[in-house]
């Protein structure tokens, strides 16, 4: 599979907007009157969100190298 920059832009975007979406589904989750009762949820969005973070920036290093290297 060849990766592109423009596939590299691409997925950083779609990463960018569930990273933005997961945020807000981590606030409502812990605006609800009882938050305990949604523990797992949060945990869970919040592990996908840092997972997804490390893909950003290792997104944004792979094309800052191939930037570099052209």
């Amino acid at each position: 599979m060849e990766i592109t920059r423009s596939k590299l832009v691409e997925a950083k975007r779609q990463l960018d907007s569930t990273i933005h979406k997961l945020k807000e589904t981590v606030k409502t989750l812990e605006a609800k009157e009882n938050p305990n009762r949604y523990k797992s949820q949060i945990t869970l969005a919040q592990r996908r969100i840092e997972a997804f973070e490390l893909s950003v920036y290792l997104i944004e290093r792979e094309i800052r190298d191939q930037s570099e290297n052209s």
